[in-house]
């Protein structure tokens, strides 16, 4: 009876105590109304991760201060790793630890006393936004509060280790066991950090970290490195060697920020788009705004302020920021006048932009229709011009002008006489082949010719030319990319001498990628001429023996989808020779590494490619010209032949049909006043520039001339003549041969 009794008033002393500590359901969340130090309980799911071999157990249930029990002798257990607990003085690159005794781990009780002794500036150090770890001690203390780690700090070679678990549940983020791949997974907003038993390799998102010493189990607690868990979180502390203890900054709040339009009008919607985010993940549930309106009616400066509040209570920082509110737009207004109101047929029109915008805006666009320098058919005119502001407000206006029945110029004669450079008029070509051929005297300058231009469609990844070539040596690339993945084309150069080598870059125009070749091969050569105009191409790359680096950078600086083409136009120099390879790659293979695994690709059997030498041809022409119709006709292998050359990846001949590639530079020493000189097609459709005096003409200015029996104007003399030099190399995708034709004016009236 007694025994019973007995074991009556035990059990009901148990069940008091139990009901009188908390048992938490949530691992990582705190709760607790004690403000008065005395230490707090905390614990975790069991579910989650059993407590039998649970790799990161819960926090100990700290006793109040100054109590007793009386605990029975358990088993103890043999650790995974030998630990020592910071005994000694061991210090390690951040913490200055000091001895203490070892703690018996058969007991659950904590002593009322420890060392360094508690002090009410330990008890309520750190505010809100501190954690501070107790050296030689499993204490912690947040918001006054104190916390106990199921272990110590300990030293372990030098290397100060803290349980992970105590660490990321009071910092507040969540932490989980993978069983599959024995791993400690620690989720900070979206970061995730994982970690390994005995292992010094940590990752964050993947990507490998490297800690000052393994992971370790002991008694059931995973310890890791301090600097390491603060590292992954991104926790910054200092050490006070004086109360002995690590102060960890937590940054619990959540940020938010929002962004508006740069340019906001009175009476319209503004768009708030806001970012708000947690350092531990939390969600956020509630925003609050001041100053915020959706529609601003009056114009003004205007202070906005945005804060939010996560699931845990804490309220962001306000963001905050002055927005302009601006008056509206006012539309632009189209206007525009002519010399004169009426005109002959043939007679030149003078048009006078007077479009403007009342707030000063620049105008975006400005587009006319039916804008004719001069009318050939009688009867009424409509002009139209239309303008748009950089707010998308348009204005048109229109005039009509009267054309009567008196000619002054025919079309041909008007357009020989005022058509602006570019510009495109009919004539007869059949007689162009009867007029008579200017002569010159034909020199060259030494530079190499690499054309690499078969197989022009490119159905597999390879190389498409291979080349040794030193001093001057000009490429010309033109591929198409017929495959079903995004492709890359390089030129990779290869110093194989016993000594450094100099590569300089003097002039390159890369076009595309575009599914129309004849653009691609405008827009190189247009790229071509202002990189000789400003010379900000220029640049020199040494090689050292062996090495091979990618060079002509422009070429593969955008990848090339399925169907579209690629073309360049450029100009080196090495000082030795220079092994080229001209490569098609996958847009995501470094072509470096994958050049030697590619085969030469074969040629196409229709386009050319070879290597051909004294590629600029200097046409000087001394004979003044102008006075009668002439023609200076390139690239029918006739008057102008051929380059020949080698293909040397095969070994075999090769003709450079078009002399693509070729730059021409054309020397009229004695131009006649009052001339003309036009490019006038003659082997079908062509779009290009050429450079005339230094000034870059397009052959046309918009479109392109689609047979020979269209002249685009290319330089027209004055009443004192002179000199004229133009330079000229084939567009690629454009067709050759071609006419240069100079001939006098008709009189002015």
């Amino acid at each position: 009876m007694h025994l019973k009794k007995l074991t009556l008033v035990v059990l009901l002393a148990v069940s008091q105590t139990a009901a009188a500590v908390p048992v938490f359901a949530e691992a990582g969340n705190v709760t607790s109304s004690n403000t008065s130090g005395v230490r707090v309980a905390t614990t975790s799911v069991a579910e989650v991760i059993p407590e039998a071999t649970d790799p990161l157990p819960s926090l100990k249930r700290p006793v109040a201060e100054g109590a007793t029990a009386t605990a029975t002798p358990t088993p103890t257990p043999t650790p995974t790793a030998t630990v020592t607990p910071i005994t000694g003085g061991t210090t390690d690159s951040t913490l200055t630890t000091l001895p203490s005794p070892t703690p018996s781990p058969s007991l659950t009780l904590i002593p009322a006393t420890t060392t360094p002794p508690i002090t009410t500036d330990i008890v309520n150090a750190g505010a809100s936004n501190q954690l501070v770890l107790m050296m030689n001690s499993n204490k912690m203390y947040q918001n006054g509060i104190e916390y106990l780690a199921n272990q110590p700090m300990a030293v372990k070679n030098g290397v100060s280790y803290v349980s992970i678990r105590a660490m990321v549940e009071r910092v507040g983020v969540k932490y989980i066991y993978d069983y599959k791949t024995k791993e400690t997974i620690v989720t900070k907003g979206s970061d995730v950090m994982r970690f390994k038993t005995d292992s010094k390799i940590y990752s964050v998102n993947g990507k490998n970290v490297t800690m000052k010493g393994p992971a370790y189990q002991f008694k059931g607690t995973f310890m890791i490195p301090l600097t390491s868990i603060t590292g992954a979180l991104g926790i910054p502390y200092t050490v006070d060697n004086v109360q002995k203890r690590v102060i960890l900054s937590l940054n619990l709040k959540p940020k938010a920020s929002f962004t508006v339009p740069a340019i906001i009008y009175a009476g319209d919607p503004v768009n708030f788009l806001t970012s708000s985010s947690s350092p531990i993940g939390s969600a956020i549930v509630e925003e609050k705004w001041e100053g915020k309106q959706d529609i601003y009616d009056t114009p003004g400066q205007y202070v906005v302020s945005y804060s939010v509040r996560d699931a845990n209570g804490q309220w962001s920082d306000p963001y905050s920021t002055t927005i302009m509110i601006l008056k509206p737009n006012t539309p632009p207004v189209a206007n525009f006048t002519t010399d004169k109101n009426s005109y002959k047929m043939g007679e030149m029109i003078t048009y006078t932009d007077m479009s403007t915008d009342p707030d000063g805006d620049t105008l975006k666009t400005t587009t006319w229709t039916n804008k004719a320098e001069a009318f050939f058919t009688p009867g009424p005119a409509t002009v139209s011009i239309q303008v748009e502001d950089s707010h998308g407000a348009i204005s048109t206006f229109e005039k009509v002008i009267n054309i009567t029945g008196e000619v002054l110029y025919s079309k041909e004669d008007f357009y020989r006489l005022f058509a602006s450079p570019g510009s495109v008029f009919d004539i007869d070509g059949s007689n162009v082949p009867n007029w008579q051929k200017v002569a010159y005297t034909l020199t060259s300058e030494p530079y190499n010719l690499i054309r690499a231009n078969s197989p022009e469609t490119v159905n597999m990844e390879g190389i498409t030319y291979r080349e040794s070539s030193f001093g001057g040596t000009r490429f010309l690339i033109h591929h198409k990319n017929n495959m079903n993945t995004k492709m890359k084309v390089y030129v990779i150069a290869k110093n194989n001498n016993l000594s450094p080598t100099t590569i300089t870059t003097e002039y390159l125009g890369v076009g595309g990628p575009h599914p129309f070749p004849e653009a691609t091969g405008k827009l190189s050569v247009q790229r071509y001429w202002e990189s000789m105009q400003t010379k900000k191409d220029y640049k020199t790359t040494v090689l050292q023996p062996g090495e091979s680096v990618s060079i002509l950078s422009d070429l593969n600086n955008i990848a090339i989808k399925p169907s579209e083409i690629v073309s360049l136009q450029a100009d080196l120099y090495s000082d030795y020779p220079i092994e080229y390879n001209v490569m098609m790659n996958d847009a995501n293979k470094d072509p470096l590494t994958t050049l030697p695994m590619l085969p030469i690709l074969d040629r196409d059997g229709v386009h050319n490619r070879g290597t051909y030498a004294d590629s600029t041809r200097i046409m000087t022409v001394t004979d003044e010209v102008g006075r009668t119709p002439a023609r200076l006709l390139i690239g029918d292998n006739s008057s102008d032949l051929n380059l020949m050359g080698t293909d040397p990846m095969s070994g075999t001949g090769a003709s450079n049909a078009g002399n693509f590639g070729v730059l021409y530079k054309i020397k009229f020493e004695h131009v006649a006043p009052n001339s003309l000189i036009t490019f006038n097609p003659r082997g079908g459709n062509y779009m290009g520039p050429v450079m005339v005096n230094g000034q870059i003409v397009q052959m046309p200015s918009t479109g392109s001339i689609t047979n020979a029996n269209l002249n685009s104007v290319v330089y027209r003399t004055g009443d004192e003549g002179g000199s004229v030099e133009i330079l000229f190399t084939a567009a690629s995708g454009s067709n050759l041969p071609v006419n240069f034709l100079i001939t006098p004016q008709p009189p002015k009236r």
